[in-house]
């Protein structure tokens, strides 16, 4: 029975992940480290809202046997790119170095396709410098997961994204941006949970993705 740490439990995957968690045997307790309340109650979650400013208060309670990192923001949401950066790399590397001293041996990343560090798009800049950044911790495993665009039911409502899937469905089957294709929240989800069982560290994308859900 594994002990699960979850970030990022209030977004759309997060919040597949937990409730995949919850269901699966072979999980015994769940961890979520939330920014607000996800309204998930179950005896096997134990949610705490914290301030990722503040690890002094919580770091403590980073503790188990795989940490799995959905954490997230858009340049919308966070009003600037210094409060994205702060989101999508500041905290999430702080919990993994966290995770990794405490000796959490498995972290799960979910990233971005096109991510990479030296990207002009500041978006994929930030996700290839995390996965640079967190590939120096000393986790056993490290499995980075590389979807195209998410889909799946949100708590808020994003007219420009649903539009944005749409045109994506489109060019994906007239053959173009095909490492963008569109992929269930719940099947990342899935795919996490597979990687937690891995043995060797690993970056899936496109195919190796959908087929990591299976």
């Amino acid at each position: 029975m594994k002990k699960a740490i979850v970030i990022g439990g209030t977004g759309m995957v997060g919040i597949e992940l937990i409730k995949q968690l919850i269901q699966n045997p072979d999980f015994s307790e769940i961890i979520s480290f939330v920014r607000r309340p996800s309204g998930i109650v179950h005896p096997k979650l134990n949610e705490y809202q914290i301030d990722f400013d503040l690890p002094e208060k919580w770091e403590k309670l980073v503790v188990g046997d795989v940490l799995f990192s959905t954490l997230g923001t858009t340049l919308a949401k966070a009003k600037s790119k210094d409060a994205q950066f702060k989101v999508d790399f500041e905290y999430q590397y702080k919990v993994a170095e966290i995770a990794s001293k405490n000796g959490v041996s498995n972290y799960v990343l979910v990233s971005s396709a096109g991510a990479n560090a030296s990207s002009g798009v500041f978006y994929s800049s930030i996700k290839g410098k995390l996965e640079d950044a967190v590939k120096s911790l000393p986790f056993e495993v490290i499995s980075i997961l590389r979807p195209g665009q998410l889909a799946g039911n949100r708590n808020e409502n994003r007219v420009g994204e649903r539009m944005g899937l749409s045109v994506m469905y489109f060019l994906n089957k007239i053959g173009l941006f095909r490492r963008y294709k569109p992929i269930q929240a719940s099947q990342v989800a899935q795919a996490m949970i597979h990687a937690a069982n891995k043995t060797i560290s690993s970056t899936y994308i496109l195919g190796e993705l959908f087929r990591l859900a299976e």
